[in-house]
Parts: structure tokens; C-alpha cells; sequence
């Protein structure tokens, strides 16, 4: 059985209305990742369980950065938004790190 996706209502609201990202295309991102993911070691203090991200495309193509929590029973989603920092640059940097796969 596959986890499930799960947004608070003030993330799905920050993702509508700051990012114009919809739910689905979270989902999408993570079906269509091809690279691994990577823990955010810049949290201070740390999460439990690690707060992970990666770029992904939608099927439409749209590039999105992906934050999020795994947690046994679901993925809980942080943030998502449109890498315009250089995540996506830095993401590909990443990959291409021996190991990184």
C-alpha cells in the first residue's frame, strides 16, 4: 500500500496562493523524480524525522523543489515552490555526486 500525501490546511493554502501550486502536482513530482533526495541539513535543530526535499518536474514540465517529512504512514508535505534560489542548479550538482544515487 502506498503512503499517503498529507498537507495541512496552511500549506495547501501557502502553496495556492503564494506558489499557485495544487496538491497534485506535489504528487506528480514525486512519481516523476529520477534523482535521490537529500536531507536539509540547514534546520537547526533538526526535525525527527528528517525534513528531505528534491527537484522534480510535473507532467506538464512545471520544475518544482519538494519539502517534506516521511513518516511511517504518510509524507507530509512542508513546502513545494518553483525553484527560483538556485535549488534546481545545486540539486543537479548534488545528483551528479559520486554516491549520490
Amino acid at each position: 500500500m502506498a503512503k499517503p500525501f498529507r498537507f495541512s490546511p496552511s500549506v495547501a493554502e501557502k502553496l495556492l496562493q503564494k506558489h499557485n501550486i495544487v496538491p497534485k502536482e506535489v504528487m506528480e513530482c514525486f512519481l516523476n523524480r529520477e534523482g535521490p533526495t537529500f536531507t536539509d541539513i540547514r534546520l537547526n535543530p533538526q526535525t525527527d524525522p528528517p525534513t528531505m526535499w528534491f527537484v522534480a518536474a510535473t507532467d506538464r514540465g512545471r520544475s518544482l523543489k519538494v519539502v517534506y517529512m516521511e513518516f511511517e504512514d504518510a509524507f507530509v508535505i512542508k513546502t513545494a515552490y518553483e525553484p527560483r534560489d538556485g535549488s534546481d542548479v545545486l540539486y543537479r550538482k548534488l545528483c551528479d555526486r559520486p554516491g549520490a544515487r
